[in-house]
C-alpha cells in the first residue's frame, strides 16, 4: 500500500477549501438518511462537499473518481441529571429565537449532546489521516488539507442554513409586568386537566390569567377556529395583562402572552406565578393526548417534524402506501440512484425515491439507543430513529411562496402541488399520480329550453360538503344548547354526527345557476348543474369541507364527526352521458361585450382616416 502522504499529494489538486456560497452537506447523505450519528458516520467529498453514508461512499468514488473524503462521526453523550435543570428550582431555559440559532447561548443542541470525531479517508483503500498525522507531512499538503478540514467544519451545513432561512420562531422578550405582577389572594386553584372556558365552555385554546386565575378561551383565528376572545375581553375589562396557555406548561417553561404588550413574552417568575394557583410546573408535562405504543419495522417509520411540517409528513406517509408510488420509486431505487446526476440533492426522482425507501425499508424504524451506551447493552429509549426529510422538503418547496417556509400549510394544497411536480417529472415514463386521476362530467340543463351541455375535466380530489341538517343526533345537540343558554355549566359539548352517505348525497345534488347564458334562447336564464364521475380512480382522495362562512362572513370550522364506511358504493354517482332523446345546447359562443366606438377611441385614442379605424394605445407609443 502506498504511503498515505504520497497518496494525499497525488490527490491534492482535487481537495477544495469551501468558499462562501458552497453547499456543504455534512449532516445528511445525498442518497439516504444516514448522518454523522449513523453507524459508519458520514463521508463528505472534499471536492463537491456532498455527503454520503457508508453504504454509498464507494459508489460515489467509483462514479466520480474522487478519493479524499472528510469523515464525521458523532456519538451522543450520556445526559447529566441537571442538563435541562429538571427537578431544580432554576428558571427554565429560554426558547430559541431566529437570531440565536447556532450561536452562543442559542439553539446549539449538538454542541452539548454529541462528541465528534473527524478525519480524512482516502479511497479505495480507506487510508486514514488525522490532524496529528498532517503535522508530519509536507507543508503544501498540511496547509491545503488542514484548510479544507477546517473549512468544512466551520461551514454552515445546508440543512442548518435552511433552518435559519425558514425559521419563523418569534423573539420573545421578558415581560415588563413579570417582575411585579399583581396576583389576587382569591383562593383559586387550577386542576391539572379538564379545563373549560368559564364563559363559553370551550375546551380548546384555553388560557389562565396569571393575576386572578380566570380560565378563558383565546383569540378567534382568521378561519373561525381558536377561541371566542374571552381571555382578551377579560383583559380589556380588568387590565390584568399576563395569561398562560394551559396544556403547554412543562418544567422547561410555557406559552405566556401579554395582552398589554400584545406579544408572546417570557416570565422569569413563572414557577412562582403558577404556584400561586396550585400549579407545580416542575411536575407538569405538555399535553399530548393518548400515550402511543412505539412500533418498529418496514413501513412503520416515523418522520420528524421540521417545524410545522406535519402536512408534508402526513401526505408522504399516505402516498407511499399506494402501490403505484412504491413500484415507481422504491422498487427501482437502485436504478434511480445509478442514473442520478452528479448532484443528487437537486434531483426530484432521487429525493422522492430516497424518502420512499426510508419510509418502507425499516432501516430507520429501530429503537434509538440510550445515550452513552457504547456496547448496546442497555435498553433502548423507546423512541424511533426515524427520518428528517430536510433535503426533500427543501427541494419540493423551492421557489414556492408557502411550502418554502416553516409556516403551517394545508395538506390538500401540498398534495396537489406534489402531484403537479410528479407529473412534470414523469412525462416520458410511468406516472404514479395516475392512481388518483379521474374524469368529472358536468351536465348543465337550460331550464327554459331543457337542452343540455356536457363537459369533462380532470381532477384528483373529491371535495365533499357537510350537510349539518343531516345530523343523526340533532336532539342531543339542541338539548345541550338549551342547557348552556340556561346557564348550566355541566352541559356537555355534543359534536354533530353526520353520515358519510349524506355527504356523498349532497355532492350529487343539482346546483342552481341563476346567471347562465343559454345558446338555445340567446339570453341569460336559469340552469341546473349536476356533477358525476365519468371515470373512477384506483384510489379516491376525499376532502371533507369542514370550513364554512357564517352570516357575518367570518370563516368557521365545523365541529363534526363523520363515520366513513370501509366500503363505498359510488355507482349512483357514475355519469351516463347524453340521454336518449335529449337535445344538446348549440355550440354558439356568447356575444362579445360591445362598447360604443366613440368611447373606445376616447380611452385608447385613434389614428388613420375614415376608412382605417384601427386603434392604438398611447401607453405603447
Amino acid at each position: 500500500m502506498a504511503d498515505v502522504g504520497e497518496v494525499l499529494m497525488s490527490v491534492l489538486s482535487t481537495i477544495r477549501v469551501p468558499k462562501p456560497g458552497d453547499r456543504v452537506h455534512k449532516d445528511e447523505c445525498a442518497l439516504s438518511f444516514s448522518s454523522p450519528e449513523s453507524e459508519g458516520g458520514l463521508y463528505v467529498c472534499m471536492n463537491s462537499f456532498l455527503g454520503f453514508g457508508s453504504q454509498y461512499v464507494d459508489r460515489h468514488h467509483a462514479r466520480s473518481g474522487q478519493r479524499a473524503y472528510f469523515h464525521i462521526t458523532r456519538t451522543r453523550k450520556a445526559k447529566k441529571e441537571d442538563d435541562n435543570n429538571s427537578g431544580s428550582g432554576h428558571p427554565p431555559k429560554k426558547k430559541p429565537t431566529r437570531l440565536a440559532i447556532g450561536i452562543e447561548g442559542g439553539f446549539d443542541v449538538d454542541q452539548d449532546q454529541y462528541e465528534e470525531d473527524v478525519k480524512v479517508i482516502i479511497l479505495p483503500d480507506r487510508q486514514e489521516v488525522t490532524s496529528e498525522d498532517l503535522a508530519t507531512m509536507p507543508d503544501v499538503v498540511r496547509e491545503r488539507v488542514s484548510l479544507s478540514m477546517a473549512g468544512i467544519m466551520a461551514a454552515d451545513s445546508v440543512s442548518h442554513a435552511l433552518q435559519v432561512q425558514q425559521w419563523d420562531g418569534e423573539v420573545r422578550q421578558e415581560s415588563r409586568h413579570a417582575a411585579d405582577l399583581k396576583q389576587l389572594d382569591n383562593g383559586v386553584k387550577i386542576p391539572p386537566s379538564g379545563w373549560r372556558c368559564e364563559v363559553c365552555d370551550l375546551q380548546e385554546n384555553i388560557w389562565m390569567n396569571l393575576t386572578d386565575g380566570k380560565v378563558l378561551c383565546g383569540r378567534r383565528y382568521f378561519d373561525g377556529s381558536g377561541g371566542n376572545n374571552h381571555a382578551l375581553l377579560h383583559f380589556q375589562e380588568t387590565g390584568y395583562p399576563l395569561a398562560v396557555k394551559l396544556g403547554t406548561i412543562t418544567p422547561d417553561g410555557a406559552d405566556v402572552y401579554s395582552y398589554d404588550e400584545d406579544d408572546m413574552v417570557l416570565d422569569s417568575k413563572l414557577p412562582e406565578h403558577l404556584s400561586h394557583f396550585g400549579i407545580d410546573m416542575m411536575t407538569m408535562e405538555k399535553e399530548s393526548g393518548t400515550t402511543l405504543r412505539p412500533m418498529y419495522g418496514p413501513g412503520l417509520t416515523g418522520m420528524k417534524n421540521l417545524g410545522n411540517s406535519c402536512y408534508l409528513n402526513s401526505v408522504m406517509q399516505v402516498l407511499f402506501t399506494v402501490p403505484d408510488f412504491q413500484s415507481k420509486y422504491v422498487s427501482n431505487i437502485d436504478k434511480i440512484i445509478d442514473e442520478a446526476p452528479s448532484d443528487p440533492t437537486q434531483d426530484f426522482k432521487t429525493q422522492v425515491a430516497k424518502l420512499g425507501y426510508g419510509l418502507l425499508s425499516g432501516e430507520y424504524s429501530k429503537p434509538a439507543p440510550d445515550p452513552g451506551d457504547e456496547n448496546g447493552a442497555s435498553e433502548p429509549r423507546g423512541d424511533q430513529i426515524g427520518i428528517a426529510p430536510r433535503m426533500f422538503k427543501a427541494l419540493v418547496g423551492r421557489g414556492h411562496p408557502e411550502f418554502s417556509t416553516n409556516r403551517q400549510q394545508d395538506a390538500q394544497e401540498f398534495l396537489l402541488h406534489f402531484i403537479n411536480m410528479v407529473e412534470r417529472n414523469c412525462r416520458s415514463g410511468v406516472n404514479p399520480s395516475e392512481a388518483f386521476r379521474f374524469l368529472v362530467e358536468e351536465r348543465i340543463v337550460c331550464q327554459q329550453s331543457q337542452k343540455a351541455k356536457y363537459t369533462q375535466r380532470v381532477d384528483y380530489i373529491v371535495q365533499l360538503p357537510v350537510p349539518m341538517d343531516q345530523a343523526t343526533n340533532t336532539e342531543e345537540i339542541h338539548e345541550a344548547e338549551r342547557r348552556r343558554e340556561e346557564g348550566d355549566s355541566s352541559a356537555p359539548t355534543v359534536r354533530a354526527q353526520i353520515p358519510f352517505t349524506a355527504c356523498m348525497a349532497a355532492l350529487s345534488e343539482p346546483e342552481i345557476l341563476t346567471d347562465f347564458w343559454s345558446s338555445a334562447v340567446q339570453t341569460k336564464t336559469t340552469a341546473t348543474k349536476t356533477t358525476r364521475f365519468a371515470s373512477f380512480p384506483d384510489h379516491l382522495v376525499i376532502q371533507i369541507k369542514k370550513f364554512t362562512f357564517g352570516l357575518d362572513w367570518v370563516p368557521k370550522k365545523l365541529d363534526v364527526s363523520i363515520d366513513v364506511p370501509d366500503t363505498l358504493d359510488l355507482s349512483a354517482l357514475l355519469a351516463t352521458g347524453q340521454q336518449p332523446g335529449e337535445e344538446l345546447l348549440p355550440e354558439v359562443a356568447p356575444p362579445p361585450l360591445m362598447t360604443p366606438d366613440v368611447e373606445v377611441k376616447g380611452i385608447l385614442g385613434s389614428h388613420g382616416n375614415e376608412e382605417d379605424d384601427s386603434l392604438y394605445s398611447p401607453l405603447l407609443c
